[in-house]
C-alpha cells in the first residue's frame, strides 16, 4: 500500500471519521493547517453528520479534489468543469468497485465491525484518488 492509504488508516483506526481520515492526510500536504483539515471534515463522516448519506470517505475524496483544483474566482469555469469532471469521475470509480457511495448502502451491503467495513472504504478511496490525482495532473 502507499503512504496515504497506510496514513488514512492510522487515522481511521485511532478513533477519526472516514472523512477525516481521507481529507487530512491530503489537506496537510496541500497547506492546510492539519488540525483545520480534521476540523472541517469532521461533519461529513458517517455519511454526512451520522446521517449516513454520502459516504464520508468519498466525501472526504470531494475535498481534495476541490482544494486541489477548485475554482477561487467564479468566471473560472475551466477550474469548475475540472473538479466536477474529477468528482464524477471519481464516483463512477468508487462505484464500481463498491456498489455505491451512499454509506446506508454500503453498510447494508457487509457485514462485520463498523472498523474492518469503513476501513475498505477509506482505503478504496484513497487509492482512487491517487490514481485520479495521477491522471489528471
Amino acid at each position: 500500500m502507499n503512504s496515504k492509504v497506510d496514513e488514512a488508516l492510522a487515522l481511521f483506526k485511532e478513533g477519526f471519521s472516514c472523512s477525516q481520515a481521507v481529507f487530512a492526510v491530503y489537506a496537510k500536504d496541500l497547506g492546510m493547517d492539519y488540525e483545520m483539515a480534521l476540523k472541517v471534515s469532521q461533519a461529513f463522516g458517517g455519511g454526512m453528520g451520522g446521517m449516513r448519506g454520502e459516504c464520508g470517505a468519498v466525501t472526504g475524496a470531494y475535498m481534495v479534489i476541490s482544494l486541489l483544483y477548485g475554482r477561487t474566482k467564479a468566471e473560472d469555469g475551466e477550474a469548475r468543469l475540472k473538479t466536477f469532471t474529477m468528482v464524477k469521475d471519481f464516483a463512477k470509480r468508487f462505484k464500481e468497485k463498491q456498489g455505491s457511495t451512499v454509506c446506508r448502502d454500503l453498510l447494508e451491503n457487509k457485514s462485520g465491525s463498523h472498523y474492518d467495513m469503513c476501513s475498505d472504504y477509506v482505503k478504496d478511496a484513497c487509492i482512487i484518488l491517487e490514481e485520479l490525482l495521477e491522471e489528471y495532473k
